[in-house]
């Protein structure tokens, strides 16, 4: 328990200083280049409080349950020797976490919104529905196929960056094909699929696959995973495009 309050309290003071440079440049423009006075500056200073605990909570969390969990399912799956289980875990890992990331829901939303506005897809609230839902799993599945990848990379030793090169070749040749109201999302979904929940599992599971192989380096051969899982999105997310305005 004293570790866990000592870890607490020093990534409250870590938080804290992360912080401070985004909260000194708002202030310097608010009140020296603006010259305009900070409304409701107790309800910001209420909130910078909130941020600074959650992060620290946040980060404490990952370090004690999600980074171990995802290195140790790693171990075992590394020890089972069973490749179809863990090519079936690294997708449904990858699925998952992708279906529960809040940004993706929220950016899923809005674009079906925006499409249905400007003519692309039906409007009414059901087809919106249907067609934000359909993009989100198209995000998800595209994360699991890239997890697939990168494990079946890490397994082999091959090297990352014919596979980025390829990526984003194959990415350039889909925009010149794709509708242009959804490039902007494709590129989008790339990075809102990285975020707090897929990060630190994904990570875990590649660093913990590197290190229970014989042969493998965690530095070189652990990280990696996260790229897959920003290129793919963006391949798949392109390819919905096309198949909607077909």
């Amino acid at each position: 328990m004293f570790e866990v309050m000592r870890g607490m309290t020093m990534q409250v003071a870590g938080t804290i200083r992360d912080l401070l440079p985004i909260v000194l440049v708002v202030g310097f423009f608010q009140i020296v280049v603006l010259h305009q006075p900070i409304d409701g500056l107790a309800e910001i200073a209420l909130g910078l409080v909130f941020v600074m605990v959650g992060l620290a909570i946040f980060i404490q969390g990952l370090e004690m349950a999600l980074f171990p969990l995802g290195e140790s399912l790693a171990n075992a799956f590394a020890q089972k020797g069973s490749l179809f289980w863990l090519l079936v875990f690294a997708f449904g890992l990858g699925f998952g976490t992708t279906v529960a990331e809040p940004a993706l829901i929220a950016i899923a939303a809005e674009a079906a919104s925006i499409m249905a506005e400007g003519g692309v897809i039906p409007a009414g609230d059901a087809a919106v529905a249907s067609h934000a839902l359909a993009l989100r799993y198209t995000v998800a599945v595209s994360v699991g196929t890239s997890l697939v990848i990168g494990v079946w990379r890490i397994l082999k030793g091959w090297p990352i960056h014919w596979f980025i090169i390829a990526g984003y070749g194959l990415v350039v040749a889909l925009t010149a094909v794709a509708p242009p109201e959804i490039v902007g999302i494709a590129y989008d979904s790339g990075g809102v699929t990285t975020s707090t929940i897929t990060v630190p599992l994904v990570t875990a599971l590649g660093v913990g696959l590197a290190s229970a192989i014989k042969g493998r380096n965690p530095m070189v051969d652990g990280f990696g995973l996260i790229a897959f899982a920003s290129l793919l999105p963006i391949v798949f997310v392109l390819i919905f495009g096309v198949v909607v305005q077909a």
